[in-house]
C-alpha cells in the first residue's frame, strides 16, 4: 500500500463518535462494494491509526489505503460522504511515509449470548438423544465449557445490505468486530468489501496496511 487518505471524525455535543462511525463506515463499505475488483474483494484497505489508543476504542481517524493513487481518486470518497460533510474532515491523498510498520485489521466473528444459548440447546438435544441422558443433565455438563457471549474488541454497528434485500422486515443491524494483528513486514494479502483483511488460514498471507 503506497498511498492513503485520512478521514477525521468530528463529533459534537449532539453527535457522538459511535454514531459517526456507524454512518461513515457504512458509506465507506457501500463505496468499496461499488468499486470492488472481484467478488467481495476490494483494492482499497482501511486502517485505524488510533486503535485502542484513545478513550474511544477506534479513535477518531480512519485511513484508506491503495497501491496506486488513481485507485483512491477513482473511489471518490468525498462524494460518498457528502451528507456527513459537517462531521468529517478528509485530507488530500498522500504517499505513505518511509519507515512505517505494518498491521493487519480483520473481522472477528463474535457470537451473541442468544446465539450461544440456541447452540447450547441444540447440542444438548443431540447429546441427550445419543447418550440417553436427560436434557437437563447434558445442559449442566455443557455449561462448564460454555463460551462467553461478549468481546472487548472494538466494533461498529452496520446494516447488512444483503439482509435488507433478502428480508426487508428483519433487522439488518449487526456489530462488525475488528481485531488487529501485528505483522513483521508488508504482505500481499487481499481485502474484503469492508476494507479489512480477507480470510486466510495462513498468517503470512493476511492483508496488511501501514501503521504510523
Amino acid at each position: 500500500m503506497n498511498y492513503y487518505l485520512e478521514i477525521t471524525l468530528l463529533p459534537d455535543a449532539e453527535t457522538n463518535l459511535g454514531f459517526l462511525w456507524e454512518k461513515v463506515y457504512q458509506q465507506v463499505h457501500i463505496a468499496l462494494v461499488d468499486n470492488k475488483v472481484a467478488e467481495n474483494e476490494s483494492a482499497i484497505a482501511v486502517g485505524f491509526p488510533d486503535y485502542k489508543q484513545s478513550s474511544f476504542p477506534l479513535g477518531s481517524k480512519l485511513r484508506l489505503f491503495a497501491k496506486d493513487k488513481a485507485e483512491l481518486e477513482k473511489l471518490g470518497i468525498d462524494e460518498w460522504l457528502t451528507r456527513l460533510a459537517d462531521y468529517i474532515h478528509v485530507k488530500a491523498i498522500k504517499p505513505v511515509p518511509a519507515g512505517v510498520t505494518y498491521v493487519c485489521f480483520k473481522r472477528t466473528h463474535v457470537k451473541s449470548a442468544e446465539r450461544i444459548d440456541r447452540d447450547m440447546q441444540e447440542k444438548a438435544k443431540r447429546w441427550a438423544n445419543k447418550s440417553g441422558q436427560s436434557l437437563a443433565q447434558c445442559l449442566i455438563e455443557l455449561e462448564k465449557t460454555k463460551p462467553v457471549g461478549h468481546s472487548k474488541l472494538p466494533f461498529i454497528f452496520l446494516h447488512s445490505q444483503e439482509t435488507k434485500r433478502r428480508s426487508p422486515n428483519q433487522s439488518s443491524k449487526f456489530p462488525l468486530f475488528i481485531s488487529r494483528v501485528k505483522v513483521n513486514s508488508s504482505q500481499n494479502g487481499t481485502f474484503d468489501s469492508y476494507g479489512l483483511s480477507a480470510k486466510s488460514n495462513d498468517e503470512n498471507k493476511l492483508g496488511c496496511v501501514p501503521q504510523f
